[in-house]
């Protein structure tokens, strides 16, 4: 069984220097589904552009996702992790737990780099409105139940993961 939906969305997630409105992110997640039902990520660290506002750093929130600040600043530079996040997501839609953030931390993104045109979807809407009712429970069960790692690509397959487990139990 073909899934369609799958060719046309990807799960998105970022961890940020802060939630300041100044904000900047420091690593992106991007996970999308194969028709295998196999999960697929795509993630990297984010060397901050030198115009990002250093007061928009936080101790506080390095400590949530457990990435110093020495190695921000050896990771890829954010110009080209934009133009390889673009490549990944290509025509697809991305979904997010939390559209607002991740929508200001992407076009912060891809301001440093070619820049880009990303659709984001909340998770939970496209999800109810997508998936067949009778999987629903199981989809977010399987959420719950899952560790939220406050890393990017780990957060993005989660979310990824738990649509495998609901689209398995249309297959058998």
């Amino acid at each position: 069984m073909t899934h369609p939906i799958l060719d046309q969305v990807a799960f998105l997630d970022f961890e940020a220097s802060s939630l300041d409105p100044d904000s900047w992110p420091v690593e992106v997640g991007l996970s999308w589904i194969t028709q295998d039902l196999d999960v697929r990520t795509y993630d990297s660290l984010i060397r901050p552009a030198a115009h990002w506002p250093e007061h928009a750093w936080s101790e506080a929130s390095a400590a949530i996702h457990n990435i110093p600040r020495e190695e921000i600043d050896a990771a890829p530079p954010a110009a080209a992790v934009s133009d390889d996040l673009i490549a990944a997501i290509g025509d697809r839609i991305c979904l997010s737990d939390n559209p607002g953030f991740e929508q200001r931390w992407l076009l912060r993104l891809f301001e440093a780099g070619q820049g880009g045109q990303v659709q984001i979807g909340d998770y939970d809407t496209v999800t109810l409105a997508t998936l067949p009712e009778s999987v629903l429970d199981h989809v977010y069960e399987r959420l719950a139940r899952m560790r939220v790692p406050h890393r990017a690509g780990a957060d993005s397959a989660r979310m990824a993961r738990a649509w495998v487990s609901g689209l398995q139990m249309l297959t058998h």
